[in-house]
């Protein structure tokens, strides 16, 4: 329950484009707090996007052993690679942003993250049923994505958490294509 408040507070960070930067005159933050670089914006958008991401990888593991249909297979791999090259970036920034090593968004229900009963539901079924399955669920974790990083994108003020959500509209609007041309 700890973490609905700061779900809270992330979320309005985010949707209002607010962000906190330290006075420069301040002695520097101790490791666990954030740096002053980091606004709030960033901050939650790291915290949201590592949970979003690893809650997907299990869906991504499904495909090899559930179908043979090429359109899934080459959807799940691209999607697999820039989501693992993604996190490693995200945890890099999250350990430079000092912030906790409990993620308050791990698990929380929200548009686009994929839960464990997602994966266990897609884990049941095969072929034509399974693509549909994963492919829905692909393309609704894409677009929040996009929506979250064009949020960082014009309200995030640390430069490299900036670049990254850039990177990432760009990954989404080339899978989300690829995935409304195929459907």
């Amino acid at each position: 329950m700890k973490a609905i408040p700061r779900l809270l507070l992330a979320t309005t960070l985010a949707l209002a484009g607010c962000s906190a930067t330290g006075d420069a005159a301040e002695t520097p933050a101790p490791s666990a707090q954030p740096q002053a670089s980091f606004g709030g914006t960033d901050l939650a958008w790291i915290e949201i996007n590592i949970a979003m991401d690893e809650q997907l990888l299990p869906l991504l593991e499904l495909p090899p052993r559930r179908t043979t249909d090429p359109d899934t297979l080459a959807l799940t791999t691209q999607v697999k690679a820039f989501t693992q090259a993604e996190l490693g970036t995200l945890r890099q920034l999250h350990t430079r942003a000092g912030l906790p090593t409990e993620n308050p968004h791990e698990g929380m229900p929200m548009p686009g993250m994929v839960t464990p009963e997602q994966v266990t539901e897609a884990s049941k079924l095969a072929g034509p049923a399974f693509d549909e399955t994963v492919t829905k669920h692909i393309k609704e974790h894409l677009v929040q994505s996009q929506n979250l990083a064009r949020s960082e994108s014009k309200s995030g003020i640390e430069g490299q958490t900036r670049q990254l959500a850039l990177q990432i509209l760009r990954t989404r609007e080339v899978s989300l294509s690829t995935i409304n041309t195929t459907n």
